[in-house]
């Protein structure tokens, strides 16, 4: 092991930028802080994503309007995916605007608006379409605080973590993503059956604690890229995406007689357009000096590869949740004896299974990524996923729960696995002035996947009921003695609004007959038809044969993702100016991915005295001035990067609170280059000022520090107390002068790490 000095460097004077809160940033508890507020922004944008889902039956009763109404349907979709569309368009751009205003900022000013829109979600006045207007107006603008929560969580960890705790820490913040789509299920079905406005009253004090906290104890450690906002970027995108996505999310809407709105003039062109429109966007980023959205991250076949597997993923399971909630609803609840009313709220409870697999897998998977490597979890992951499809493939229509549960578990231990390693190969592949557009190109990929699953998904299910569910609902419902045309028009429903029904609560049979036609049957047969077994063992059949269609699917998509996990990135790959006064910087290969032909530098960081000095901010610096690589030392020192070439020049930066800079010149090889580099601490001087006579500390003194030249170093002012304090000083002897009164002076040598106490007494000047 070699051991290089160091080149020291004037101290900065000051530490400018740094915010005081309840903890610095420097203090090796500070990851803590961070991993904890952002797990709790997380839970509280997933959670409503889904707490409105499971809770639309109250919340449609509380303000007095029939969804299933074919004038209604709109509202009941934008209420469903409005919320997901907002944040995949959004979180790109706010993330984008992290990186250059600071992602702390973006993400404090996310839970201050997340907070007061749930107050006003709260406070709707009005009924019928005004007030679903009202909320789905709002739940845009809290979708705004969301995306500001999501886009930037992620780079907030990895620049607070060093790369060896990485997986873990943004392991725990994932899974409290995914998991709080889910618990929202059940924190909905809970709170609805109280009160539908509590289910934005429970975000209130959560959100002024964790806004409040977030604002008291979140500093900015990354690195901040002042630029210009990409505008042709974020409108060409924005206009696209929601178009595209608007028009999935019509698609699966009855349309002309067609079961489904494909061939909607209005879908195609939302389709078509929006494609288009993205289109002029990939055009656009790759002109601008700027981007929003940096195409060039994209070289890096790690990063493209891992964003593949996300949105393959998000395709894969995101429709899983709407299917086993209509399976539960529709067929296996009203079966084991729970009325309509009641299953939501039981739906959200027996997925737990799910999400307990989240929990369980996904903090371990992405600590023992840190160890042995994330490729092979995340792929691990997905494979586990496709395994728990085909079981659910094969399970019958009423099947034995603890099979269901034991399935369920699976692909949330499957999802756990996946989700931190996706992410820190993600996240860990892009430089660090990116971190927040790369965060929102993760989170984008998500939230579009989500909202595409929900169309594909509903469009695959109505396909595959569409074949037998009309012939079923028509025989079955003559049967009970319904007449001919009656039961005729029911069967030429659409099949979405039966699934829509059984999702939402309904009966389904008593919504689609309506009291006229069944106030002319019999009250034996009327009982039958509306009872628990009657639509459960009608729909099964076709219903399952609808699942055979989804669930091959996701076991594709899972395969899929799983295979680009695999991708790996042999180099690093220099990005291109962006911008005269803004040089561009390489990607930073983790070294444990790192291929042959990366150059990796480690070594440790210590004091004089040999203790390891913790969090020191490394950077490698090539010979145009660029930056190639950032990272930190963990608690025992070390470090360990990996540069963009080998056999190449650096200069390596080392600079730690409370020590001196240090610069060393480095030359990386094919085999790891061992750095060692020693800080001198740097020294305090502190004391008191009093009153000659009276012995009374006087505050406002001026200390002034100068060096043996008779150059100012640094001054100050002493505080209520008289007190005052002159740190990040070096070695060498200096003199203080105290003045406000008569002048006193002392001269002070100071060793390396010295805190000296230097107290002054001062008298009346000729003035005084």
């Amino acid at each position: 092991m070699t051991t290089r000095e160091t080149d020291h460097i004037p101290p900065a004077a000051g530490r400018a930028g740094r915010r005081r809160g309840l903890i610095r940033s420097d203090h090796p508890g500070y990851k803590w802080v961070a991993l904890t507020n952002t797990t709790v922004g997380m839970l509280l944008a997933t959670i409503n994503s889904s707490i409105v889902l499971i809770s639309l039956p109250g919340i449609f009763t509380g303000i007095r309007l029939d969804p299933l109404q074919p004038a209604n349907v709109s509202y009941l979709l934008w209420m469903l995916m409005g919320y997901m569309l907002v944040t995949a368009v959004l979180v790109v751009a706010l993330g984008r605007l992290g990186d250059m205003m600071g992602r702390v900022r973006i993400y404090n000013a996310g839970f201050l608006i997340f907070t007061l829109t749930s107050v006003v979600l709260s406070l709707d006045p009005f009924h019928g379409g005004s007030g679903a207007l009202w909320l789905i107006g709002w739940r845009i603008v809290q979708a705004i605080g969301g995306s500001m929560l999501m886009a930037n969580s992620a780079a907030i960890l990895t620049d607070a973590f060093p790369l060896r705790q990485r997986g873990m820490a943004l392991g725990v913040n994932m899974v409290a993503g995914i998991a709080g789509s889910f618990l929202g299920l059940v924190l909905g079905g809970v709170l609805v059956t109280w009160n539908w406005r509590s289910i934005f009253w429970v975000n209130v004090p959560i959100g002024l604690i964790g806004t409040v906290w977030a604002y008291k104890s979140l500093h900015e450690t990354g690195v901040r890229r002042p630029g210009r906002m990409d505008w042709w970027g974020n409108i060409t995108f924005a206009v696209g995406l929601t178009a595209l996505l608007a028009g999935i999310t019509y698609g699966i809407q009855p349309y002309g007689g067609h079961t489904m709105g494909w061939t909607n003039p209005w879908v195609l062109a939302g389709l078509a357009g929006g494609a288009a429109l993205l289109g002029v966007f990939c055009v656009v980023e790759m002109k601008v000096a700027e981007p929003m959205f940096p195409l060039r991250l994209f070289r890096n076949a790690a990063f493209a590869g891992g964003n593949a597997a996300t949105l393959l993923g998000a395709v894969a399971r995101g429709g899983l949740q709407f299917m086993l909630i209509i399976w539960l609803q529709g067929i296996w609840l009203p079966l084991h004896g729970y009325d309509y009313a009641d299953t939501p709220l039981w739906a959200g409870i027996y997925m737990l299974p799910l999400t307990v697999g989240f929990l369980l897998a996904g903090p371990l998977s992405g600590a023992l990524s840190d160890k042995f490597g994330a490729r092979l979890f995340a792929a691990s992951g997905f494979m586990v996923m496709a395994l728990s499809f085909a079981g659910l493939l094969v399970l019958p229509s009423d099947f034995s729960y603890w099979a269901f549960a034991a399935l369920i578990l699976l692909n949330g231990l499957g999802g756990g696995l996946f989700a931190a390693p996706n992410t820190a190969i993600i996240m860990s592949n892009v430089p660090a002035d990116a971190r927040g557009a790369a965060s929102g190109m993760r989170a984008t990929f998500q939230n579009a996947g989500m909202v595409l699953s929900m169309g594909v998904f509903f469009s695959l299910m109505v396909a595959g009921l569409s074949g037998t569910l009309s012939h079923t609902l028509s025989s079955g419902l003559t049967a009970q003695g319904v007449p001919a045309g009656a039961a005729h028009n029911v069967a030429q429903l659409p099949p979405v609004g039966v699934l829509f029904a059984a999702f939402l609560g309904y009966n389904p049979i008593q919504h689609l007959l309506g009291p006229a036609i069944l106030g002319h049957l019999s009250p034996s047969a009327a009982a039958h038809l509306t009872g628990r077994e009657f639509f459960p063992h009608l729909i099964s059949q076709p219903f399952h044969d609808g699942l055979v269609v989804v669930f091959s699917l996701a076991i594709v998509m899972s395969v899929a993702a799983a295979l680009a996990s695999l991708i790996r990135s042999r180099t690093a790959v220099a990005t291109s100016q962006t911008g005269p006064s803004a040089p561009a910087t390489a990607p930073t290969p983790d070294p444990a991915e790192a291929g042959p032909s990366a150059g990796v530098l480690r070594g440790r960081v210590c004091d004089s005295a040999g203790r390891p000095v913790a969090h020191a901010a490394i950077t490698v610096v090539d010979r145009s001035g660029r930056q190639r690589a950032l990272t930190r030392t963990g608690e025992d020192g070390t470090y360990s990067l990996a540069t963009a070439e080998p056999s190449s020049s650096y200069t390596l930066v080392v600079s730690a609170e409370g020590h001196r800079p240090g610069v060393v010149r480095v030359t990386s090889g094919t085999e790891p280059v061992v750095t060692d580099v020693t800080l001198a601490g740097m020294s305090t001087i502190q004391g008191t000022v009093r009153h000659q006579h009276t012995g009374l500390p006087v505050p406002d003194a001026r200390i002034t520090l100068l060096d043996t030249s008779g150059e100012v170093v640094t001054c100050a002012l002493t505080v209520a107390d008289g007190t005052y304090t002159l740190d990040n000083l070096a070695p060498g002897t200096y003199t203080v002068v105290a003045s406000g009164y008569a002048p006193a002076a002392v001269d002070v040598a100071l060793r390396e790490g010295d805190d000296r106490q230097v107290d002054l007494r001062l008298g009346f000047d000729d003035a005084g």
